[in-house]
């Protein structure tokens, strides 16, 4: 799966920081400069699932294989990017190219740290970006309404897509998302051509300094009242902090330094896992003695589209699956007792995938 989320923010909020500390493939530059990052860099994170350790402990195969999310780090945005200000044009294309947004939003205080929008202000800032997003967005379906509008004279089918681009363009001249308008599956045809960057779900990060890391502030609780009725989640954390946490190797260093913070688990856990759950997606598990393997897959999937992430030829020549559920697996503790216990199910083309199933296919070549 080659899904992706997509890190925003205006200038110099925290986004190369965040970037470092959760990708695990690729290292942004973090400086202190307003174009710092003018490629959008590209990182694979894996999912944090102990599922897959403790199938792992039980099965002890050669390697194991977590599951990833692509994260890729978007240079800032300003105000007027709709318009081409800064690198804007080139930046929201790469927007559009995401799956999902996680939206950093400086929540902090330091002088040392260049800001063009004056005091910290983290609802105005989420509504600068929010704005250009949505003036982008209203500027390509105007074209496309312009383009429609003759056709719709003629064909039905061009006159109801009129309709709903029509609609989206009132919502967004209302300063609204697309994705709040609740366009059902077939309107989408309409947009879908569009790729329109307020159609997007958005996961928003609250940077905080390192005293508010545990209790959040101000700044911080300002933009949690501002997204309550967005259905968007905002997490709160010290970017600076979970970047030094990543960068340590050894398991009992990075232990130690985080119990100096107090801190049960890294920040980057809880937000990895929010973006896994934006994109709506789950996870299923192969296991044997050569690998020990985590799926991604998207709730609501079949048997085989589910298998078809292994390969294609297994969807194609899908016959069935065998499945045993998780807590299955670890109560018996293996493949054979499961069987013996009555505890794998063959499954046909319709069963839904549930998380955390363990699954082999039968498939023709």
């Amino acid at each position: 799966m080659a899904l992706q989320a997509g890190i925003v923010g205006l200038p110099n909020v925290g986004k190369s920081t965040l970037f470092n500390a959760v990708s695990n493939s690729a290292k942004a530059q973090a400086s202190n400069y307003r174009f710092c990052t003018i490629e959008p860099n590209t990182g694979l994170v894996n999912v944090p699932d102990p599922r897959l350790d403790k199938l792992a402990e039980l099965v002890k195969p050669e390697r194991i294989v977590p599951t990833q999310i692509e994260i890729v780090d978007i240079a800032g945005l300003v105000r007027g990017a709709s318009k081409g200000e800064g690198l804007g044009n080139k930046f929201l294309a790469n927007i559009r190219e995401v799956d999902a947004i996680i939206h950093v939003i400086r929540c902090f205080e330091d002088i040392n740290i260049l800001r063009d929008e004056g005091p910290i202000n983290p609802v105005s800032d989420k509504e600068v970006i929010e704005t250009e997003l949505q003036l982008k967005d209203l500027e390509s379906v105007e074209k496309k309404i312009q383009r429609t509008e003759k056709l719709a004279k003629t064909d039905p089918k061009m006159k109801a897509e009129l309709e709903i681009l029509q609609k989206c363009k009132a919502h967004l001249d209302s300063g609204k998302n697309i994705i709040t308008l609740g366009l059902a599956k077939d309107e989408k045809t309409a947009i879908a051509d569009l790729f329109l960057l307020t159609d997007k779900h958005i996961l928003y990060v609250a940077n905080v300094d390192e005293a508010s890391m545990h209790t959040g502030n101000k700044y911080s609780e300002a933009l949690i009242e501002a997204v309550k009725n967005e259905g968007n989640e905002v997490i709160v954390m010290t970017n600076a902090i979970e970047a030094q946490i990543a960068e340590f190797e050894d398991a009992d260093d990075k232990a130690m330094f985080m119990e100096e913070y107090k801190m049960t688990e890294p920040a980057l856990d809880r937000l990895i896992h929010s973006t896994y759950k934006l994109l709506n997606l789950s996870t299923y598990f192969t296991a044997g003695v050569q690998e020990v393997r985590a799926w991604t897959i998207e709730k609501g999937w079949k048997a085989p589209q589910a298998a078809s992430v292994i390969h294609t030829d297994f969807e194609k020549g899908f016959i069935k699956a065998e499945v045993i559920a998780y807590d299955d697996f670890i109560n018996y503790k293996s493949e054979a007792a499961c069987r013996e216990n009555g505890r794998l199910r063959i499954e046909g083309k319709e069963y839904l995938v549930q998380d955390g199933d363990v699954m082999h296919f039968r498939f023709n070549v």
